[in-house]
């Protein structure tokens, strides 16, 4: 009985092992085959792209003038108010006129008489010259006759030019524009002292009708500008295209610009160069001292644009998943243009036209040497096709 127990407990042993190793069996079935995971991709292809540089600005006046007055006095009437336009030769301030209103009347006074100190002194000396021709009066007395006219002449000239003076120094007590503009900030109002001295301006001018666009570039910018000094600086600028003036508010300002000059100084603290751009502001939208940024375009042919989430960083290297024949994904170095516009990069080397590349699970489900299921990535909804980098605006 003993014996029979024993056998049916060693059956009963080898059945169970028999069904776990068929689950085992099963389970292992099922696990080659599951199916590879869908992952969307792209394939390389050259296309046109135009990506831009953005550059911190100030705004400035095409001339911004401190207006000062050339005599001193004290302020009597503000013509204008701050922020108004006002034209060439507009009256800005007056100052008070009494002093240079006397000076006036005491100079014409002063040619008047030296005015008739010559009338006098011309009768006397065609008297002597008179007497002298008769014979009556010495060649000497006649040249003092003459001496004298000569004195009173030099005497109306100085009475002349004093008035002139005076009279320059009255009109210098109107302050005027010196150009169409915009008036600025007035510190000084009526009864306050003005002086050619004062460190403070009575306002600004500034002729807004055009304005400049101050940004810096880098040396490195200035050396890729002239293609690494194969070229000349001046005829890069010239060939330039036209840039773009993003404002405070994120608008484009509607007028393209112009970069006309760049500094010949470069900065040994920032280690940048100020560059100029020139933009038409016919409506007066642009004011001194507003900021913006300056967009320059950098149009790129045939390159190679991939999705900045397909690649991943790794040790200071930029990498992709390039999918092969097999359908495995291979990590792949590449190198990219360090200009982008935040969704796409443009791929200088690593890859080639035709290549495929994963661009969903990177970082998450994709591994090297990974067998993938390959679809085609979904367009963008505002592009047909492949992504591509944003059209500057």
């Amino acid at each position: 009985m003993k014996s029979i127990s024993s056998l049916a407990i060693g059956s009963l042993s080898v059945l169970l092992a028999s069904a776990t190793l068929a689950s085992c069996s099963g389970n292992k079935g099922q696990q080659m085959e599951m199916p590879a995971p869908a992952i969307a991709t792209v394939t390389l292809a050259p296309q046109n792209v135009d990506l831009q540089s953005t550059y911190p600005a100030t705004i400035k006046g095409k001339t911004d003038i401190d207006i000062r007055p050339q005599v001193t006095g004290f302020i009597t009437k503000v013509h204008v108010d701050e922020g108004q336009r006002v034209r060439k030769g507009q009256a800005l301030f007056t100052l008070d006129q009494v002093q240079f209103q006397a000076a006036v009347d005491q100079a014409r006074a002063t040619l008047n008489s030296a005015q008739t100190a010559v009338n006098t002194a011309k009768m006397t000396a065609d008297s002597k010259k008179t007497l002298l021709d008769k014979n009556i009066i010495s060649q000497y007395e006649y040249q003092l006759a003459e001496n004298s006219l000569q004195q009173a002449n030099a005497q109306l000239a100085t009475a002349k030019a004093a008035l002139v003076n005076a009279q320059k120094n009255l009109a210098y007590t109107v302050v005027t524009s010196p150009s169409d503009g915009v008036v600025g900030q007035i510190p000084n109002r009526e009864g306050s002292l003005a002086s050619p001295s004062s460190a403070q301006p009575l306002t600004t001018v500034s002729d807004n009708s055009q304005v400049y666009a101050y940004f810096s570039l880098t040396e490195k910018d200035l050396l890729a500008l002239s293609g690494n000094g194969k070229g000349s600086l001046d005829a890069a600028i010239k060939s330039m295209p036209a840039v773009r003036l993003k404002l405070s508010d994120g608008t484009i300002f509607p007028i393209e610009g112009k970069v006309a000059t760049v500094s010949g100084v470069i900065d040994n603290n920032t280690g940048s160069s100020s560059v100029r751009a020139l933009f038409s502001n016919p409506d007066g939208v642009l004011r001194s001292g507003a900021t913006g940024q300056i967009i320059i375009p950098n149009p790129m042919d045939s390159v190679l644009v991939i999705p900045q989430k397909a690649t991943f960083e790794l040790q200071d290297r930029r990498f992709v998943y390039v999918v092969n024949d097999s359908n495995k994904v291979v990590s792949t170095p590449i190198a990219i243009e360090t200009n982008n516009n935040g969704k796409v990069f443009v791929v200088t080397s690593g890859l080639k036209a035709g290549d495929r590349v994963a661009i969903e699970g990177v970082g998450t489900k994709l591994k090297d040497g990974m067998t993938i299921n390959p679809t085609a990535a979904a367009p963008a909804p505002d592009a047909p096709a492949a992504p591509a980098a944003e059209k500057a605006e």
